[in-house]
């Protein structure tokens, strides 16, 4: 999934660049740059452990908010690290209607290589803008 670190944007936080051609493909991108900021290798992570949520929100940029904070909050409730799978978007009476299938499991220390542990999504600097070429995001995460 196309997403890139960024060094030079925040100082004691994590930050990265997330794209895709749609929505679908940036939200993949963003889901999994969050979980990468946690565990070196997300290959090391089995696609065992199925789950679904459903998100809505009227600004679609705080739609994507929401939903990279669902990873934080099942690392930190369940031990869970999921990627996403499948994201669909509806839009109904001016509010956007996201549904996520995500896989993984449960952290195993001896098999995930951690890398920082992700408190939060923050509002600083976050951004989705949709380009000629499709769609990006700049997330910082706090540490």
């Amino acid at each position: 999934m196309p997403y890139e670190f960024l060094e030079d944007i925040a100082i004691a936080d994590i930050a990265f660049h997330a794209w895709g051609y749609d929505l679908q493909e940036l939200f993949q991108s963003a889901g999994d740059a969050t979980i990468n900021t946690m565990i070196e290798d997300l290959d090391s992570i089995n696609l065992k452990e199925m789950k679904t949520f459903s998100l809505e929100n009227e600004a679609l940029d705080l739609l994507l908010f929401n939903f990279l904070q669902e990873f934080i909050y099942y690392k930190d409730s369940e031990q869970l690290l999921l990627r996403p799978q499948q994201v669909q978007f509806e839009e109904k009476n001016s509010t956007y209607h996201l549904n996520a299938v995500v896989q993984g499991e449960k952290l195993d220390p001896q098999r995930h290589q951690q890398r920082v542990d992700v408190k939060a999504v923050t509002l600083h600097r976050f951004q989705l803008e949709k380009t000629k070429y499709g769609w990006t995001a700049t997330v910082i995460l706090d540490i």
